[in-house]
């Protein structure tokens, strides 16, 4: 049985990432972690998939974090070692160029919270719970969730999560804008499907210009993030997706984009 599920949807653009670990609460081991590598090396090289979709098998949690049955006795070497598979694995999610949507089915807590995080939008079932609770086990988030948590949280709402290991609900989440919608578990995952449709739908080249001048504007100051944001629109305005989007436009038909990696 793999420990994930990746499934095609919307005619081959979507790519469905589905942790299957239920009996051990989808907590992150060494295979799973492998198996996410594998599966967004297979993503990155198919020119079809737009957008990713990432939850779990379940209904009462996305991720519980690192296995600690799997790490008990480990030796300091081998910690590390499973742990450089792991921040790999963040790597790619975080810096993905396609839009990569997580619908949170329960508990997503340590590495579970930073893997929602790592991504770009989170749906939510109205049971679910996020936490960054290492410091209750002597160590703190390894895998962006120190960095991350400050762009989804206001900042004293973050630090106090950091610091104090407690969990937010789903609906406070949402009143802070971590989560971008709350609903019952069928409800969700055809609202999260539906939005990555929609993305699917758009010019693939405009969505990932657009991802890039947003998340690296951030850490700019506006002046120079405004000058970045024109030198991406003014590729876009050469690109002939423009030309067929405006044809498409005045033609009152669907355009048909180019399917493109950069």
């Amino acid at each position: 049985m793999s420990v994930l599920i990746h499934e095609r949807l919307g005619g081959g653009q979507i790519s469905l990432l589905k942790i299957n670990r239920p009996g051990s609460m989808n907590a992150l081991n060494t295979e799973l972690a492998l198996n996410f590598i594998e599966a967004l090396d297979e993503i990155e090289k198919n020119k079809e998939v737009r957008v990713i979709v990432i939850t779990a098998e379940g209904d009462k949690s996305f991720c519980a974090g690192g296995d600690l049955k799997e790490r008990k006795g480990m030796t300091e070497e081998q910690w590390f070692g499973q742990h450089r598979i792991f921040q790999e694995m963040y790597r790619r999610i975080r810096e993905n160029k396609r839009p990569v949507l997580s619908v949170v089915n329960g508990f997503a807590l340590g590495g579970g919270c930073e893997l929602a995080l790592n991504g770009d939008f989170i749906y939510a079932v109205p049971s679910a719970k996020f936490g960054l609770p290492e410091v209750k086990l002597g160590i703190i988030p390894g895998v962006g969730g120190t960095q991350t948590i400050g762009r989804f949280l206001p900042r004293a709402v973050a630090l106090e999560l950091l610091l104090t290991g407690d969990f937010i609900s789903s609906d406070d989440a949402l009143h802070y804008g971590m989560v971008n919608k709350v609903a019952p578990k069928e409800e969700i995952m055809d609202y999260a499907i539906g939005q990555a449709k929609k993305i699917a739908a758009n010019s693939p080249l405009a969505v990932r210009s657009a991802k890039k001048a947003f998340t690296k504007g951030l850490d700019m100051p506006l002046g120079e993030g405004v000058d970045y944001a024109l030198q991406l629109y003014a590729r876009l305005a050469s690109n002939e997706d423009r030309n067929e989007g405006v044809n498409a436009f005045n033609e009152k038909r669907k355009p048909k984009f180019k399917d493109v990696i950069e």
